[in-house]
């Protein structure tokens, strides 16, 4: 089988070494032989492969940087609308899912000669109802919101690609993440984040900005082999439940993955798998908890001003299924200080505009990065098979927005004063650390008065942005000489 591994614009190196991991474990070797395409030199948006059908199950479980796994069906040339009609009525969709179930189809496009991706999508979605209703004689309803099934069609100048989505909803909702507020940074880009700093388990990692904790709880999963999917997989059973007021909608193991609602999954034999998958995941779960039997023992930690944030992270760190209380206080970044005196650990942290980034609790006249950047519209990120003209403008327009609040915010003295002094606080308290900072603004270097040792481009959602890596060195030591001069 064929599948396309959905990743965020620019993780594309880091999902490639990830996937390759994946291969290499006992439990997925076991599957069948797995064949990774080449990783591309330029963003595409996810990466290729080949595999058996159950691949599919150990992606979707493990992947902690995939968006979606989408399942090729068919590929072809085609020259107008009825020849992505007559493609996709070809194919058996009955062998993968019932006329009782409810469908979305989506379509996007690289420099496709058709004038209309909506009458494009109507015709791929009329070729999968009249097929069923052929076959059946009932035909599936259409439900936007929460399909059972997602199917996709991506177009370029002279091919399509039909694919079966076997996510279902976005993988970054790991199901752990319970509460109303500014929409933070996706699970999946800071997993991929964590990657490119080249942070391993056991070493020390600090956000004194973690709001609510999203990079800190990435770190813990990985370092406690939690499997991203845990939750959805229904690996602990039903106690991570999402609230109602949360901002976005959430998934708990009711929802699943897209595969446990297609047929072939459910035959006896892929079952039998799907619960080995998860035996082996929960056998490794027990082993790292004895290396690291306590939060204190991960080494990971953070801080943050807004109380408010606290609280939230530490809920979330127990429904993350993660041990005792996060070590995490509630501290201005400016008095924040290496956990233990560590002396070569990593700081990552991703610094909003407005109430987080303020001095002394004070409120800030700014605005929130996250307000901005977490698009949790269909698809993930900018390179995700999605190129239409209407979402194309969209997203210029909010990188447009953000750049003018990032001007007015620029000419705020305060705010200007904050970076400049959170600069000199890096600089005198976090020698021989490894700094790494994500954010759309790209003068903060400048602002730091740091120079940045590497950039890396990234999107966050459907915003451009940089992390940065500062490389902070240590202070020379004054001799007794020049003191006594």
């Amino acid at each position: 089988m064929r599948f396309f591994v959905v990743c965020p614009g620019g993780l594309e190196v880091p999902l490639a070494q990830e996937l390759a991991e994946i291969a290499q474990r006992p439990d997925a070797q076991a599957l069948g032989a797995w064949v990774i395409d080449p990783t591309p030199t330029s963003p595409t948006g996810g990466i290729g492969l080949a595999g058996p059908l159950s691949a599919a199950m150990a992606l979707n479980l493990h992947s902690r940087i995939a968006s979606r796994v989408l399942l090729q069906m068919a590929q072809a040339p085609y020259r107008q609308e009825d020849d992505l009609y007559k493609l996709a009525s070809g194919l058996a969709w009955e062998d993968w899912f019932s006329s009782k179930q409810t469908l979305r189809v989506d379509v996007t496009a690289h420099r496709s000669p058709l004038k209309s991706l909506n009458f494009a999508t109507l015709k791929i979605k009329d070729a999968i109802v009249d097929r069923l209703r052929d076959v059946t004689g009932d035909r599936p309803n259409i439900d936007t919101t929460f399909p059972d099934v997602r199917v996709q069609a991506h177009l370029t100048a002279t091919h399509v690609t039909i694919y079966l989505d076997t996510s279902g909803e976005a993988l970054f909702k790991r199901g752990w993440r319970d509460e109303k507020g500014d929409a933070p940074l996706k699970e999946n880009l800071a997993a991929g984040i964590l990657t490119i700093t080249g942070w391993r388990p056991g070493q020390t990692l600090f956000d004194p900005m973690c709001g609510s904790g999203t990079f800190l709880i990435e770190a813990a999963h990985k370092a406690l082999a939690i499997p991203p999917g845990g939750i959805r997989a229904g690996m602990y059973g039903d106690g991570a439940k999402p609230s109602k007021l949360a901002y976005r909608p959430l998934v708990t193991s009711a929802d699943g993955f897209g595969f446990q609602r297609l047929k072939p999954f459910n035959e006896a034999a892929e079952q039998k798998r799907w619960a080995s998958l998860k035996e082996s995941s929960l056998n490794e779960i027990l082993g790292k908890r004895k290396q690291y039997p306590d939060a204190q023992s991960l080494g990971i930690s953070g801080s943050d001003i807004n109380e408010k944030l606290v609280s939230m992270f530490k809920g979330n760190w127990q429904r993350a299924q993660l041990p005792d209380q996060p070590p995490v206080r509630q501290v201005d970044a400016m008095a924040s200080k290496p956990p233990s005196n560590t002396q070569d650990g990593i700081m990552l942290l991703n610094p909003p505009y407005g109430e987080r980034l303020v001095i002394k609790g004070g409120r800030g006249q700014g605005t929130n990065l996250r307000d901005v950047s977490d698009d949790t519209s269909e698809p993930e990120n900018r390179f995700e098979l999605n190129l239409e003209t209407g979402r194309q403008s969209a997203k210029r327009s909010s990188r447009e927005s953000l750049k003018k609040l990032q001007a007015q915010e620029e000419q705020d003295p305060k705010f200007v004063e904050f970076l400049r002094q959170f600069g000199q606080h890096l600089k005198n308290a976090f020698g021989g650390w490894n700094v790494f900072v994500l954010t759309a603004d790209m003068a903060l270097p400048g602002q730091l008065r740091i120079k940045e040792s590497k950039r890396t481009p990234l999107f966050n959602g459907p915003l451009e942005c940089r992390l940065f890596k500062f490389e902070m060195h240590q202070k020379r030591a004054v001799s007794s000489h020049s003191e006594a001069e």
